[in-house]
């Protein structure tokens, strides 16, 4: 087809747009990957029956496509022309069907299509627009570039999905007609504004959560963010603690000890994602201490169960000792924070584990939420012995991704050689001893991997150093010294009663506080280099001299 029926003037209202063309496929696997998708689309016949699932024959990988919402996605062609001049080097992958679209169309367009629109095509089908199409990585992927699908929505090119009123035949060549506008406010452009960019907009936020047209997946995003909004100007409430009892033990290896803990209150509802928490216990003996959370109710949500993965510390100061050697079925454990603080990068094409030992407690719920959701990953495990995997049964799944090193028949792992030669557009998570912890940071800083692109998780944590003084600005600006063994957050915790947190290692970022003034010696990986600059992280950083921060 001509180039030039792909072109429009974007900023004209859409009342009438033709079919151009229509696009179908069947699941197939992804370049490099070991997923399959239907992105990659081709022309169909000039008739094609639709429904309300969408067009017959249609594959959708069904995690984040297909269903009523998501029937028929429409992209507009007028973009591609501006995307070949972005990437040059990708030219010839900007052409219609690029971005996996059903219908393409060259005048309808972000700017010009709302919410809610009701739309007709040819005699017979009525469709209606139900959401702004949220890219996922395999854009990127697709089109080898790392991070494009944040480029798609931030300069409002996403494409957007219908649901089907009624079904019917559709040709090529058929006219669009706007039917409806019930919406006229909001375009998709619109939507994408407080959905990606003005995130935190209170009153945009609300006015999107009521418009009953818009598909679940958004309108969702906008009701929970209304209500954390309305919880955040609630007076802030002193860590609680709420009573579990442990209702099973097992050794998973000669070292390694899972315990299942149930809320004694069976009406409590945490709805906590398991996927890379960790929860605060306090045990009987007084110790607080934090552990790995292996697995919830289901495997991957929180409610009022879970279970932890615990290792006899050769050097105990007495918490995994007292869980190994004096918790027993019907124990009541008092339970804290649970926060989730492995964030996985939805714009990552591979997922990329490097574990040693205990580590994998880390990281097992985690890598079944993203195999859950077709997300790509490896897993390399460095154990003592094939007698210290614990956790087989939640690994067995896993095998075909799995490499498992065996320490005790001469299996290293070549840390160096698994950054070197990660898939492109990886995630890389890490968890393990200090040795091995050590080596990937000298690996990713050798080949210039982004501190974003990296999770590291760890167990123990450095936090003696010089005492140094703190001016908390917002609290009368008082002024404390902490001393040489002792963290910020215990002096702070010490002073204020709502001092929250949760690892206390330097991993979730719980116990983030805003640094004002003055240098910090900055430890953890739970901040970026950016939110270094304004803050701190009161468990495990430090001052130097004297600090100003705002909790």
């Amino acid at each position: 087809m001509a180039e030039a029926q792909y072109k429009a003037d974007l900023s004209v209202p859409f009342e009438v747009d033709r079919l151009l063309e229509i696009r179908t496929s069947r699941m197939k696997q992804m370049p490099g990957l070991k997923i399959e998708s239907g992105i990659d689309k081709t022309i169909c016949p000039t008739s094609m029956k639709i429904d309300k699932v969408g067009l017959e024959g249609d594959e959708h990988d069904l995690t984040f496509h297909g269903g009523p919402d998501k029937a028929i996605l429409g992209y507009c062609s007028s973009h591609y022309p501006s995307w070949r001049e972005s990437y040059p080097e990708r030219a010839d992958k900007f052409v219609p069907g690029g971005f996996g679209e059903n219908f393409v169309t060259a005048r309808m367009n972000e700017r010009n299509v709302c919410i809610g629109d009701v739309i007709s095509v040819g005699p017979e089908v009525v469709l209606q627009v139900s959401l702004p199409r949220q890219p996922c990585f395999k854009l990127n992927h697709r089109f080898s570039i790392k991070n494009f699908a944040p480029q798609t929505y931030k300069t409002s090119r996403t494409g957007w999905y219908y649901r089907v009123l009624k079904g019917g035949i559709v040709n090529v060549g058929d006219e669009l007609r706007l039917v409806e506008r019930k919406w006229p406010n909001w375009p998709i452009e619109q939507v994408q504004e407080y959905l990606h960019r003005d995130t935190d907009n209170l009153e945009m936020n609300e006015q999107l959560a009521e418009i009953e047209a818009l598909g679940d997946e958004s309108r969702d995003q906008f009701k929970r963010r209304v209500a954390k909004a309305r919880r955040a100007k609630e007076p802030k409430k002193p860590v609680s603690w709420t009573d579990f009892k442990i209702t099973n033990r097992n050794m998973e290896t000669h070292r390694i000890l899972a315990v299942t803990l149930e809320a004694v209150n069976a009406d409590l509802d945490l709805a906590v994602s398991s996927c890379g928490a960790h929860a605060k216990i306090k045990l009987p003996n007084g110790l607080v201490r934090t552990y790995s959370v292996v697995a919830g109710d289901d495997d991957l949500v929180i409610r009022n169960r879970f279970v932890l993965g615990i290792a006899l510390d050769a050097n105990s100061r007495g918490g995994s000792k007292y869980m190994h050697e004096f918790a027993k079925i019907g124990d009541t454990i008092q339970v804290g924070n649970i926060v989730t603080d492995a964030r996985p990068s939805t714009s990552a094409s591979n997922h990329l584990f490097i574990v040693g030992g205990i580590g994998i407690t880390a990281f097992l719920s985690l890598i079944k939420g993203l195999r859950n959701i077709n997300y790509n990953c490896q897993l390399h495990y460095a154990v003592r012995s094939s007698d210290d995997v614990p956790f087989q049964d939640y690994l067995e799944p896993y095998g075909d991704l799995t490499t498992i090193y065996d320490k005790s028949k001469g299996q290293r792992m070549d840390v160096r050689n698994i950054v070197a030669t990660m898939p492109w557009n990886s995630q890389l998570y890490v968890c393990g001893p200090n040795k091995m912890m050590q080596a990937v940071k000298d690996a990713v800083k050798e080949y210039g991997i982004s501190s974003n692109e990296v999770h590291y998780e760890a167990f123990a944590a450095d936090i003696s150093g010089d005492p140094f003084e703190v001016e908390v600005a917002n609290r009368d600006c008082k002024v404390f010294k902490v001393g040489e063994e002792e963290t910020l957050l215990d002096v702070l915790r010490r002073e204020f009663s709502d001092m929250p947190s949760s690892c206390e290692v330097g991993n979730c970022g719980t116990c983030k506080i805003g640094l004002k003034k003055g240098t910090a010696d900055h430890r953890g990986t739970a901040l970026t280099d950016e939110e270094r600059q304004d803050s701190i992280l009161a468990c495990v950083s430090r001052g130097m001299g004297r600090i100003t921060v705002e909790i």
